[in-house]
Protein backbone atom coordinates (compact mmCIF):
# COMPACT_ATOMS: atom_id res chain seq x y z
CA UNK A 1 0.00 0.00 0.00
CA UNK A 2 1.49 3.15 -1.34
CA UNK A 3 -0.71 5.92 0.14
CA UNK A 4 -4.05 6.02 1.82
CA UNK A 5 -6.00 9.04 0.74
CA UNK A 6 -3.85 11.95 0.91
CA UNK A 7 -1.06 10.34 2.87
CA UNK A 8 2.20 8.57 1.72
CA UNK A 9 2.84 5.13 3.59
CA UNK A 10 5.91 5.05 4.75
CA UNK A 11 6.02 2.07 6.83
CA UNK A 12 3.20 -0.08 9.13
CA UNK A 13 3.86 0.26 13.10
CA UNK A 14 1.58 -1.73 14.21
CA UNK A 15 -1.76 -3.83 14.27
CA UNK A 16 -4.39 -3.34 17.35
CA UNK A 17 -7.49 -4.91 18.28
CA UNK A 18 -9.52 -3.82 14.99
CA UNK A 19 -7.18 -1.18 13.34
CA UNK A 20 -3.90 -1.17 11.56
CA UNK A 21 -1.82 2.08 12.46
CA UNK A 22 1.00 2.93 9.46
CA UNK A 23 3.39 6.00 9.62
CA UNK A 24 2.97 8.33 6.78
CA UNK A 25 3.90 11.75 5.20
CA UNK A 26 1.33 14.96 5.11
CA UNK A 27 1.15 16.14 1.56
CA UNK A 28 3.10 18.73 0.65
CA UNK A 29 4.80 19.18 4.33
CA UNK A 30 5.75 16.20 4.57
CA UNK A 31 5.27 15.92 8.01
CA UNK A 32 5.20 12.56 9.54
CA UNK A 33 2.08 11.48 11.07
CA UNK A 34 0.23 8.58 11.78
CA UNK A 35 -2.66 7.13 10.59
CA UNK A 36 -4.96 4.85 11.87
CA UNK A 37 -6.92 3.03 9.73
CA UNK A 38 -10.06 0.32 10.58
CA UNK A 39 -9.02 -2.95 9.63
CA UNK A 40 -10.74 -5.68 11.77
CA UNK A 41 -9.69 -9.37 11.85
CA UNK A 42 -12.44 -11.12 10.13
CA UNK A 43 -13.67 -12.95 13.47
CA UNK A 44 -14.56 -9.15 14.69
CA UNK A 45 -15.84 -8.15 11.63
CA UNK A 46 -18.32 -11.13 11.46
CA UNK A 47 -19.49 -10.91 15.45
CA UNK A 48 -20.30 -7.43 15.58
CA UNK A 49 -20.77 -6.20 12.04
CA UNK A 50 -18.56 -3.85 9.75
CA UNK A 51 -21.62 -0.96 10.16
CA UNK A 52 -21.12 -1.13 14.20
CA UNK A 53 -16.98 -1.42 14.14
CA UNK A 54 -17.74 1.73 11.83
CA UNK A 55 -19.57 3.81 14.13
CA UNK A 56 -17.63 3.01 17.39
CA UNK A 57 -14.06 3.86 15.45
CA UNK A 58 -15.62 7.22 14.09
CA UNK A 59 -16.95 7.95 17.46
CA UNK A 60 -13.53 7.13 18.64
CA UNK A 61 -11.64 9.54 16.11
CA UNK A 62 -14.30 12.31 17.47
CA UNK A 63 -14.06 11.82 20.70
CA UNK A 64 -10.20 12.06 20.74
CA UNK A 65 -10.14 14.89 18.31
CA UNK A 66 -12.20 16.72 20.73
CA UNK A 67 -9.52 15.90 23.81
CA UNK A 68 -7.45 18.65 24.31
CA UNK A 69 -4.62 17.51 26.52
CA UNK A 70 -0.62 18.08 27.04
CA UNK A 71 -0.86 14.52 27.96
CA UNK A 72 -3.32 12.97 25.84
CA UNK A 73 -1.95 12.01 21.73
CA UNK A 74 -4.02 14.52 19.42
CA UNK A 75 -5.80 13.78 16.34
CA UNK A 76 -6.02 16.12 13.84
CA UNK A 77 -7.81 14.53 10.54
CA UNK A 78 -10.49 11.98 9.65
CA UNK A 79 -11.06 11.22 6.32
CA UNK A 80 -11.74 7.23 4.43
CA UNK A 81 -10.65 5.42 1.84
CA UNK A 82 -12.39 2.23 -0.03
CA UNK A 83 -15.02 2.38 2.84
CA UNK A 84 -12.88 2.44 5.53
CA UNK A 85 -12.11 5.22 7.71
CA UNK A 86 -9.29 6.26 9.08
CA UNK A 87 -7.85 9.41 11.63
CA UNK A 88 -4.54 11.45 11.39
CA UNK A 89 -2.92 11.53 14.82
CA UNK A 90 0.91 12.82 16.28
CA UNK A 91 3.65 10.43 15.37
CA UNK A 92 6.31 9.56 18.46
CA UNK A 93 9.25 7.85 17.90
CA UNK A 94 9.41 6.58 21.55
CA UNK A 95 6.92 5.14 24.50
CA UNK A 96 7.84 4.49 28.20
CA UNK A 97 8.47 0.71 26.57
CA UNK A 98 10.93 1.27 24.14
CA UNK A 99 12.37 3.50 27.15
CA UNK A 100 13.09 0.81 29.30
CA UNK A 101 13.49 -1.96 27.18
CA UNK A 102 10.28 -3.76 28.06
CA UNK A 103 10.11 -7.75 27.07
CA UNK A 104 7.74 -8.61 24.93
CA UNK A 105 5.90 -11.25 27.45
CA UNK A 106 6.09 -7.99 29.69
CA UNK A 107 6.82 -10.14 32.78
CA UNK A 108 11.07 -10.11 32.49
CA UNK A 109 13.10 -6.97 33.80
CA UNK A 110 13.43 -4.07 32.21
CA UNK A 111 15.82 -0.82 32.72
CA UNK A 112 14.69 1.38 35.63
CA UNK A 113 14.63 5.10 34.85
CA UNK A 114 15.41 7.58 37.54
CA UNK A 115 13.09 8.57 40.37
CA UNK A 116 12.95 12.38 39.27
CA UNK A 117 12.30 10.54 35.44
CA UNK A 118 9.40 8.29 37.15
CA UNK A 119 7.65 10.78 39.72
CA UNK A 120 7.29 13.66 36.36
CA UNK A 121 6.09 10.99 33.93
CA UNK A 122 3.50 9.61 36.64
CA UNK A 123 2.55 13.30 37.39
CA UNK A 124 1.80 13.67 33.32
CA UNK A 125 0.48 10.58 32.95
CA UNK A 126 -2.29 11.14 35.97
CA UNK A 127 -3.37 14.25 34.09
CA UNK A 128 -4.30 13.08 30.95
CA UNK A 129 -5.96 10.10 32.80
CA UNK A 130 -7.99 12.61 34.96
CA UNK A 131 -8.97 13.86 31.44
CA UNK A 132 -9.75 10.78 30.20
CA UNK A 133 -11.99 9.87 33.21
CA UNK A 134 -14.00 13.20 33.25
CA UNK A 135 -14.58 12.50 29.30
CA UNK A 136 -16.43 9.72 30.25
CA UNK A 137 -13.36 7.20 28.43
CA UNK A 138 -11.61 4.22 30.04
CA UNK A 139 -8.89 3.37 28.81
CA UNK A 140 -8.45 -0.02 29.53
CA UNK A 141 -4.93 -0.52 28.11
CA UNK A 142 -2.51 1.93 30.82
CA UNK A 143 1.08 0.20 30.26
CA UNK A 144 4.19 1.61 28.90
CA UNK A 145 4.16 0.62 25.20
CA UNK A 146 1.18 2.76 25.20
CA UNK A 147 2.68 5.75 26.96
CA UNK A 148 4.45 7.87 24.05
CA UNK A 149 7.25 10.13 24.81
CA UNK A 150 7.93 13.24 22.59
CA UNK A 151 11.48 14.93 21.79
CA UNK A 152 11.04 16.91 24.80
CA UNK A 153 10.56 14.72 27.39
CA UNK A 154 6.55 14.89 27.86
CA UNK A 155 4.16 11.78 28.04
CA UNK A 156 1.34 11.13 26.02
CA UNK A 157 -1.11 8.58 26.11
CA UNK A 158 -2.01 7.16 23.11
CA UNK A 159 -3.70 3.61 21.65
CA UNK A 160 -7.41 4.40 22.39
CA UNK A 161 -8.32 0.96 20.88
CA UNK A 162 -9.62 -0.91 23.72
CA UNK A 163 -11.13 2.13 25.44
CA UNK A 164 -14.78 2.10 27.26
CA UNK A 165 -16.53 5.16 25.98
CA UNK A 166 -19.44 6.01 28.18
CA UNK A 167 -21.38 7.21 24.81
CA UNK A 168 -20.71 5.15 22.41
CA UNK A 169 -20.66 1.35 24.02
CA UNK A 170 -19.72 -1.37 22.14
CA UNK A 171 -19.75 -4.49 23.69
CA UNK A 172 -16.10 -6.50 23.89
CA UNK A 173 -16.65 -10.13 22.30
CA UNK A 174 -15.15 -12.94 24.15
CA UNK A 175 -12.82 -13.99 21.97
CA UNK A 176 -10.96 -10.70 22.12
CA UNK A 177 -8.86 -9.95 24.37
CA UNK A 178 -8.99 -6.51 26.93
CA UNK A 179 -5.80 -5.11 28.23
CA UNK A 180 -2.59 -6.85 28.64
CA UNK A 181 -2.34 -9.56 30.99
CA UNK A 182 0.61 -8.23 33.24
CA UNK A 183 -1.25 -5.17 33.63
CA UNK A 184 -4.93 -5.36 33.69
CA UNK A 185 -6.76 -5.58 37.10
CA UNK A 186 -8.28 -8.37 37.48
CA UNK A 187 -11.82 -7.44 37.16
CA UNK A 188 -11.17 -6.16 34.34
CA UNK A 189 -10.27 -9.49 33.69
CA UNK A 190 -13.02 -10.99 34.71
CA UNK A 191 -15.34 -8.64 33.24
CA UNK A 192 -13.98 -5.60 30.82
CA UNK A 193 -17.47 -3.82 30.28
CA UNK A 194 -18.27 -3.21 33.93
CA UNK A 195 -14.86 -2.04 35.01
CA UNK A 196 -14.20 2.01 35.99
CA UNK A 197 -11.77 4.57 36.14
CA UNK A 198 -10.08 1.99 39.12
CA UNK A 199 -9.00 0.03 36.52
CA UNK A 200 -7.05 2.12 34.76
CA UNK A 201 -4.82 4.11 38.24
CA UNK A 202 -4.20 -0.25 39.01
CA UNK A 203 -2.36 -0.34 35.33
CA UNK A 204 -0.94 2.71 35.97
CA UNK A 205 -0.06 1.78 39.51
CA UNK A 206 1.87 -1.54 37.66
CA UNK A 207 3.51 0.58 35.25
CA UNK A 208 4.99 3.08 37.39
CA UNK A 209 6.67 0.42 39.74
CA UNK A 210 8.61 -1.46 36.64
CA UNK A 211 9.71 2.32 35.71
CA UNK A 212 10.79 2.53 39.28
CA UNK A 213 11.94 -0.81 40.44
CA UNK A 214 13.12 -2.61 36.35
CA UNK A 215 9.89 -5.04 37.83
CA UNK A 216 6.49 -5.75 38.07
CA UNK A 217 4.97 -5.82 41.39
CA UNK A 218 5.77 -8.84 42.77
CA UNK A 219 9.28 -9.08 40.82
CA UNK A 220 12.44 -11.14 42.47
CA UNK A 221 14.59 -7.99 42.22
CA UNK A 222 14.10 -4.67 42.52
CA UNK A 223 17.07 -3.62 39.97
CA UNK A 224 17.07 0.07 40.87
CA UNK A 225 16.03 0.36 44.30
CA UNK A 226 18.20 -2.77 45.34
CA UNK A 227 16.29 -4.73 47.63
CA UNK A 228 12.89 -4.38 49.64
CA UNK A 229 14.58 -2.24 52.33
CA UNK A 230 15.90 0.74 50.38
CA UNK A 231 15.00 4.07 51.10
CA UNK A 232 12.97 4.55 47.41
CA UNK A 233 11.22 1.09 47.93
CA UNK A 234 10.05 1.72 51.61
CA UNK A 235 8.73 5.09 50.53
CA UNK A 236 7.01 3.82 47.58
CA UNK A 237 5.83 0.51 48.74
CA UNK A 238 2.57 1.57 50.36
CA UNK A 239 1.43 3.40 47.59
CA UNK A 240 1.67 0.57 45.58
CA UNK A 241 -0.14 -1.33 47.88
CA UNK A 242 -2.99 0.75 47.39
CA UNK A 243 -2.74 1.52 43.58
CA UNK A 244 -2.22 -2.49 42.95
CA UNK A 245 -4.94 -3.66 45.65
CA UNK A 246 -6.74 -6.40 43.65
CA UNK A 247 -10.19 -4.87 45.14
CA UNK A 248 -11.16 -1.65 43.34
CA UNK A 249 -12.27 -0.12 46.71
CA UNK A 250 -9.27 -0.50 48.34
CA UNK A 251 -7.63 1.51 45.49
CA UNK A 252 -7.44 5.05 45.21
CA UNK A 253 -10.78 6.51 44.04
CA UNK A 254 -9.87 8.79 41.50
CA UNK A 255 -7.29 9.68 39.35
CA UNK A 256 -7.02 13.29 41.23
CA UNK A 257 -6.66 11.28 44.64
CA UNK A 258 -4.01 9.07 43.18
CA UNK A 259 -1.84 12.48 41.80
CA UNK A 260 -2.63 13.93 45.27
CA UNK A 261 -0.63 10.93 47.18
CA UNK A 262 2.41 10.88 44.05
CA UNK A 263 3.07 14.73 44.43
CA UNK A 264 3.54 13.95 48.33
CA UNK A 265 6.02 10.90 47.93
CA UNK A 266 8.11 13.50 45.20
CA UNK A 267 8.28 15.98 47.68
CA UNK A 268 9.48 13.13 49.96
CA UNK A 269 11.57 12.08 47.98
CA UNK A 270 13.39 14.86 46.85
CA UNK A 271 14.06 15.96 50.85
CA UNK A 272 15.45 12.41 51.27
CA UNK A 273 17.60 12.57 48.14
CA UNK A 274 18.80 15.94 49.04
CA UNK A 275 19.71 14.21 52.71
CA UNK A 276 21.73 11.76 51.40
CA UNK A 277 23.70 13.51 49.13
CA UNK A 278 24.43 15.90 51.46
CA UNK A 279 26.15 12.97 53.09
CA UNK A 280 28.02 11.08 50.39
CA UNK A 281 29.21 13.78 48.25
CA UNK A 282 31.92 15.14 50.04
CA UNK A 283 32.76 11.23 51.26
CA UNK A 284 33.19 10.80 47.55
CA UNK A 285 37.15 10.38 46.69
CA UNK A 286 38.37 11.91 43.52
CA UNK A 287 38.13 9.16 40.45
CA UNK A 288 41.60 8.27 39.07
CA UNK A 289 40.91 7.88 35.53
CA UNK A 290 42.24 4.59 33.62
CA UNK A 291 44.60 4.83 30.55
CA UNK A 292 41.98 4.43 28.07
CA UNK A 293 42.42 2.94 24.30
CA UNK A 294 41.51 5.50 21.39
CA UNK A 295 37.62 5.61 21.13
CA UNK A 296 36.91 4.19 17.42
CA UNK A 297 36.11 7.75 15.51
CA UNK A 298 35.13 6.08 12.32
CA UNK A 299 31.46 5.79 11.30
CA UNK A 300 30.41 2.31 10.27
CA UNK A 301 27.27 0.84 9.05
CA UNK A 302 26.61 -2.06 11.70
CA UNK A 303 23.59 -4.37 11.39
CA UNK A 304 21.04 -4.83 14.68
CA UNK A 305 22.33 -9.14 15.69
CA UNK A 306 26.31 -7.16 15.59
CA UNK A 307 25.47 -4.45 17.33
CA UNK A 308 26.29 -5.57 21.60
CA UNK A 309 29.58 -6.88 20.41
CA UNK A 310 30.32 -4.22 17.88
CA UNK A 311 29.21 -1.27 20.88
CA UNK A 312 30.25 -3.69 24.28
CA UNK A 313 26.31 -4.01 25.79
CA UNK A 314 25.17 -6.56 27.53
CA UNK A 315 21.78 -8.36 26.07
CA UNK A 316 19.82 -5.19 27.23
CA UNK A 317 21.68 -2.79 25.07
CA UNK A 318 23.36 -1.25 28.03
CA UNK A 319 26.71 -0.71 28.23
CA UNK A 320 29.05 -3.80 30.23
CA UNK A 321 31.39 -0.80 31.08
CA UNK A 322 31.85 2.52 32.53
CA UNK A 323 34.45 5.16 31.97
CA UNK A 324 36.33 7.96 34.66
CA UNK A 325 36.25 11.05 33.14
CA UNK A 326 38.58 13.61 33.53
CA UNK A 327 36.78 16.81 32.17
CA UNK A 328 38.17 20.10 32.16
CA UNK A 329 35.75 22.88 31.49
CA UNK A 330 36.80 25.66 28.63
CA UNK A 331 35.64 29.09 28.23
CA UNK A 332 34.53 28.50 24.76
CA UNK A 333 31.89 26.12 25.50
CA UNK A 334 33.78 22.85 25.19
CA UNK A 335 34.80 20.61 27.93
CA UNK A 336 37.66 18.24 27.21
CA UNK A 337 38.12 14.75 28.62
CA UNK A 338 41.88 13.90 29.81
CA UNK A 339 40.56 10.02 29.70
CA UNK A 340 40.03 9.86 26.11
CA UNK A 341 41.10 12.52 24.72
CA UNK A 342 38.37 14.29 23.33
CA UNK A 343 36.74 17.38 23.19
CA UNK A 344 32.59 17.49 23.31
CA UNK A 345 30.72 20.89 23.07
CA UNK A 346 28.94 21.41 26.30
CA UNK A 347 25.78 21.59 25.33
CA UNK A 348 24.22 19.88 22.40
CA UNK A 349 21.93 21.96 19.73
CA UNK A 350 18.83 23.45 21.47
CA UNK A 351 16.56 22.15 18.64
CA UNK A 352 16.45 18.46 18.30
CA UNK A 353 16.88 17.23 14.76
CA UNK A 354 16.30 14.75 12.09
CA UNK A 355 19.55 12.38 11.39
CA UNK A 356 19.92 13.80 7.87
CA UNK A 357 20.09 17.35 9.26
CA UNK A 358 22.88 16.31 12.27
CA UNK A 359 25.71 16.61 8.75
CA UNK A 360 24.87 20.26 7.74
CA UNK A 361 24.95 21.54 11.38
CA UNK A 362 28.20 19.96 12.22
CA UNK A 363 29.48 21.41 8.90
CA UNK A 364 27.90 24.99 10.44
CA UNK A 365 29.98 24.46 13.67
CA UNK A 366 33.53 23.93 11.70
CA UNK A 367 32.49 27.06 9.00
CA UNK A 368 31.98 29.39 11.93
CA UNK A 369 35.13 27.86 14.01
CA UNK A 370 33.17 27.74 16.61
CA UNK A 371 35.28 27.37 19.80
CA UNK A 372 38.30 27.97 17.15
CA UNK A 373 38.49 24.73 15.72
CA UNK A 374 37.50 23.50 11.92
CA UNK A 375 37.45 19.69 12.81
CA UNK A 376 34.28 19.16 14.38
CA UNK A 377 31.81 15.89 13.86
CA UNK A 378 29.38 13.94 14.90
CA UNK A 379 30.42 11.00 17.45
CA UNK A 380 30.18 7.10 16.91
CA UNK A 381 28.49 5.07 19.44
CA UNK A 382 31.48 4.33 21.08
CA UNK A 383 32.51 7.90 22.17
CA UNK A 384 29.20 8.29 22.98
CA UNK A 385 29.29 5.87 25.41
CA UNK A 386 31.90 7.09 27.25
CA UNK A 387 30.01 9.85 28.64
CA UNK A 388 27.85 7.82 30.33
CA UNK A 389 27.26 7.22 34.21
CA UNK A 390 26.82 4.02 35.94
CA UNK A 391 23.58 3.84 37.51
CA UNK A 392 25.66 3.13 41.47
CA UNK A 393 27.83 5.93 41.04
CA UNK A 394 26.36 7.97 43.67
CA UNK A 395 27.22 11.13 41.15
CA UNK A 396 25.16 9.97 38.80
CA UNK A 397 21.95 10.60 41.37
CA UNK A 398 23.49 13.97 42.98
CA UNK A 399 25.99 14.97 41.10
CA UNK A 400 24.89 17.46 37.40
CA UNK A 401 26.79 16.02 34.34
CA UNK A 402 29.27 17.87 33.14
CA UNK A 403 28.55 17.53 29.59
CA UNK A 404 25.30 18.76 29.71
CA UNK A 405 23.31 15.82 28.14
CA UNK A 406 21.36 14.10 31.00
CA UNK A 407 17.85 12.33 30.08
CA UNK A 408 19.05 13.40 26.04
CA UNK A 409 18.71 10.88 23.27
CA UNK A 410 21.86 11.76 21.00
CA UNK A 411 22.50 10.61 17.29
CA UNK A 412 25.68 8.97 16.79
CA UNK A 413 27.41 8.62 13.24
CA UNK A 414 27.06 4.98 13.07
CA UNK A 415 23.71 3.70 10.73
CA UNK A 416 21.96 0.75 11.08
CA UNK A 417 20.48 0.64 7.32
CA UNK A 418 19.46 2.64 4.96
CA UNK A 419 17.19 5.04 6.31
CA UNK A 420 17.98 3.98 10.29
CA UNK A 421 20.90 5.00 12.03
CA UNK A 422 22.31 4.35 15.66
CA UNK A 423 21.87 6.88 18.75
CA UNK A 424 22.66 6.65 22.45
CA UNK A 425 20.04 7.30 25.55
CA UNK A 426 21.57 8.96 28.57
CA UNK A 427 19.00 8.18 30.94
CA UNK A 428 18.86 5.14 31.43
CA UNK A 429 22.22 4.41 29.48
CA UNK A 430 21.36 2.37 26.59
CA UNK A 431 21.73 1.87 22.89
CA UNK A 432 19.38 1.69 20.53
CA UNK A 433 18.32 2.63 16.35
CA UNK A 434 15.55 4.81 15.13
CA UNK A 435 14.09 6.00 11.72
CA UNK A 436 16.42 8.79 10.72
CA UNK A 437 13.23 11.41 10.78
CA UNK A 438 13.15 11.13 14.08
CA UNK A 439 14.19 14.15 15.77
CA UNK A 440 17.06 13.28 18.44
CA UNK A 441 19.92 15.58 20.34
CA UNK A 442 23.26 16.62 18.63
CA UNK A 443 26.03 16.76 20.15
CA UNK A 444 29.82 17.87 17.99
CA UNK A 445 32.66 15.84 19.23
CA UNK A 446 36.70 15.94 18.17
CA UNK A 447 39.84 14.94 18.55
CA UNK A 448 42.58 15.90 21.29
CA UNK A 449 43.79 19.63 21.61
Amino acid sequence: MKSIGRYTVLSRLGRGGMSTVYKVAMPVTEKIVALKLLDPPEILAEIIGMDELRRYFLAEAVAMANLSHPHIADVWDCDEQDGRPFYIMEYFCNNLGTLIGEPEDETGPSRPLRPEQVFRYGAQILEGIACLHQAGIVHRDIKPGNVMVTDHHLAKIADFGLALWRQTPLPSPEQIKIGSLAYAPPEQRANPDEVDGRADLYSLGVTLHRLFFGCLPGGATLTAAGDDSSPLATLLMPFFDKACAPRPGDRYATAIDMAEAYTALAGQWRSEKKDFCEIVLPTLDEPVPEPTARLRHQPKRIAGCHAAAQFGLGADMQPRRFFVNEFVHKRDGTVTDRATGLVWQRRPHPQTLPWPQAGPHIDGLNRQRFAGRGDWRLPTVDELLSLLNSRSDPTALCGEPVVEVRGKWLWSADRRGKNTAWYVCTDPPFVGWQDDTCRYAVLAVASGG
